[in-house]
């Protein structure tokens, strides 16, 4: 149940016009709301979508409940935040966040799943933000699709790196992606590409053959931060898709480390971060 005070500048509307627009409820799921018995009240009484809201009132939706339709496997992964709206989880390198091909048990998905299961709740999986399989990081999850349709515009991300060469300073990487010919999945920069652009800043360099980076994004394309580096000649350490080498590294050092969004429920602003350390990594599965 998610409920919504009407302020001045909507006192009049009706509540489709509020839902809508104040509260980016979409159109699918107003339509679901219309037919759940007591879906949309004021004060403990149904409404209809035409009817008039004033100052004050508040607005209750009861959404509809889905279901989880991935198979639930047992999978430790760390839940960094949740509540009745979100889930967040820290997504370690190697696991696709969809079941794909060969890829049916081991997903991020299939954690989700299971924790469904642990806390007795039952809701479809869809991820906000994705990550690339051997990309690691913070993924956040709606529990509901009035969640998923208002977290995107409401979300910030940043992004540790660890790219090949030194770099000191920062830089803004403003550079259309395009999808390489010949390949599905592969971007370059090029005419004819989407808008990409990618902040960046040297943390620290070890010596010059490597430098960690902390990476913002002004738009969300597809590999865009290992096309990008790639671009400038300094690919992330393990990359081999875009030019990095794997002679230290089995996979791109690519991690999603902190994350701001305001939480759909009571708008209160949420900070997460999970910082990494790449060489830990590899020392760590030398050890074992």
């Amino acid at each position: 149940m998610l409920s919504f005070t009407v302020d001045q500048s909507y006192d009049g509307a009706t509540v489709k016009t509020f839902l809508r627009k104040k509260c980016g409820v979409s159109a699918r799921t107003l339509a679901k709301l219309k037919r759940t018995p007591e879906g949309i009240t004021v004060e403990g009484k149904t409404v209809r979508s035409i009817d008039i809201l004033h100052s004050g009132d508040v607005v209750c939706i009861d959404l509809p409940e889905d279901r989880m339709h991935i198979e639930p496997v047992d999978i430790p992964v760390e839940i960094v935040y949740e509540d009745s709206n979100v889930v967040v989880f820290n997504k370690p390198p190697g696991m696709p966040v969809h079941p794909v091909h060969e890829y049916r048990l081991n997903t991020l998905a299939n954690a989700a799943a299971f924790h469904c299961i642990r806390t007795g709740e039952n809701y479809t999986f869809r991820p906000v933000n994705r990550l690339d399989k051997d990309t690691s990081g913070l993924v956040l999850t709606a529990k509901n699709a009035y969640a998923a349709a208002v977290l995107p515009g409401n979300t910030k991300k940043r992004y540790m790196a660890l790219c090949e060469g030194r770099i000191e300073g920062s830089a803004v990487i403003n550079a259309p992606l395009r999808i390489c010919e010949g390949h599905g999945i592969q971007r370059e920069t090029g005419e004819g590409g989407v808008r990409a652009v990618t902040h960046l800043e040297a943390v620290k360099n070890y010596g010059d053959e490597y430098t960690l980076l902390d990476i913002w994004l002004e738009t969300g394309r597809t590999h865009q931060i290992r096309a990008h580096l790639a671009s400038i000649s300094h690919p992330l350490a393990g990359d081999d898709m875009y030019g990095g080498r794997r002679k230290s590294f089995p996979r791109q050092c690519l991690h999603c480390s902190e994350m701001e969004f305001i939480s759909p429920g009571d708008n209160k602003v949420i900070r997460l971060k999970r910082t990494i350390d790449f060489f830990d990594e590899i020392r760590n599965t030398d050890q074992s």
